[in-house]
């Protein structure tokens, strides 16, 4: 596709610089943008203090709100600033009052974390976890979700939209259809989507959506938010240990919950790190999502044709639509070891493990890969001097 990275990698210091980074579904390489705003923020709270700075710049909070909305076709009210990812999935899974016999319908693919919290509230609750089936080209299969929503009657369908371990592309929309039609409630984990894919919530129908910024939003680590939808903030959902920035205390045994998804946050959090996904958003408006997320999965794409040719190398990737996410087990090559010898020649990458996607990993016969997650500032250059790396560490 026609697409110039020139203009984003001028504002990439490191890619400038010679360092070839392909870990983009792990953290980003922020714009130079992102950085001096945060920078911004801190030097201003270290001239006049935490609390002063952050009343001071009101109006660029309120708009980072505005920002985020925008970027995933939602209203300000609609958005709470948290953590991280699994943060936000955690604060939206404790919106629910599991009993005994509740089930949770999810996938096999969904993300460890999550796998986790599901096994956690059907140890402690009695929940029961269902996965609904793949569909033989990969991806979950949105007939067997809609067969499981009628025959099991779940409190909540919990979807990853991008797992952690591979460039599936899960269907989303569908899924969010179905949950629709069946008034089931719908958790969207868009982690690994949020800025290569564009995302409106009402095509998607999700009552919640949880992201982060470090990721292919480009924003700094450590911060994320949730998408609470008008339906769930009109029903009175909120986290379960509630803090006094989602509540007035009113009486001695009463509160009152915010108008607003902000119920869903805390009190203390990193200013910077906010007004920098702020930033984060403005910054992939000017790119644009759906242009820049397309460059960045054709560049996966290259990446997997060229593994593909090589000996020994077994490119995992699944399903009817991929991203800019490429995996490939490498045979008497544990994935660990050769992301930190790649990183020893400039060229970041990841490794993902069986126990991070058990049901997927063991399926595929897999323990280790490596990932390799470009995005809109990489070029096919880039992609040719990694997989020649990994070549040769293979011939090794």
């Amino acid at each position: 596709m026609s697409f110039d990275p020139t203009p984003w990698r001028n504002d990439t210091p490191a890619a400038k610089a010679g360092r070839i980074h392909l870990n983009n579904a792990g953290a980003a390489l922020m714009p130079t943008p992102v950085f001096e705003r945060i920078e911004r923020h801190l030097r201003l709270e270290l001239e006049m203090g935490g609390y002063e700075a952050a009343d001071a710049v009101q109006d660029d909070i309120a708009a980072t709100y505005d920002d985020v909305g925008r970027l995933i076709g939602a209203a300000a009210r609609n958005v709470a600033v948290v953590e991280n990812a699994t943060a936000a999935f955690a604060q939206a899974l404790s919106a629910f009052s599991f009993e005994r016999g509740d089930t949770i319908l999810t996938t096999n693919n969904d993300y460890i974390s999550n796998q986790l919290m599901y096994l956690s509230l059907a140890e402690r609750f009695g929940v029961r976890v269902v996965r609904a089936e793949d569909a033989p080209e990969g991806g979950v299969d949105p007939q067997s979700m809609r067969e499981a929503i009628r025959s099991h009657r779940p409190r909540i369908v919990a979807l990853t939209w991008v797992p952690t371990n591979s460039g599936l592309v899960q269907p989303a929309e569908a899924i969010g259809q179905l949950c629709a039609e069946e008034e089931v409630p719908y958790i969207l984990d868009a982690c690994q989507a949020v800025g290569q894919i564009p995302i409106d919530v009402e095509h998607l129908h999700c009552d919640f959506l949880a992201a982060t910024a470090r990721k292919f939003l480009r924003g700094p680590r450590g911060v994320g938010f949730l998408y609470v939808s008008d339906r769930m903030l009109e029903s009175g959902s909120h986290p379960l240990y509630i803090d006094l920035r989602g509540a007035d205390w009113v009486d001695d045994d009463r509160f009152a919950l915010r108008p607003d998804a902000r119920r869903f946050e805390n009190w203390e959090f990193a200013y910077a790190q906010l007004l920098g996904l702020g930033e984060a958003a403005r910054y992939a408006a000017r790119v644009g999502v759906e242009q820049g997320g397309q460059y960045a999965a054709s560049l996966a794409s290259l990446t997997r044709q060229r593994l593909a040719e090589i000996p020994g190398i077994h490119v995992l990737d699944r399903g009817p639509f991929l991203c800019a996410i490429a995996t490939a087990e490498i045979e008497g090559v544990d994935a660990n070891d050769l992301v930190g010898r790649l990183r020893e020649q400039a060229i970041n990458t990841s490794a993902t493990f069986r126990e991070w996607a058990m049901i997927d990993m063991k399926q595929k016969g897999a323990y280790t890969a490596v990932r390799i997650s470009p995005h809109y500032y990489n070029t096919e250059r880039e992609i040719g001097i990694a997989v020649n790396a990994i070549r040769m560490e293979r011939e090794d």
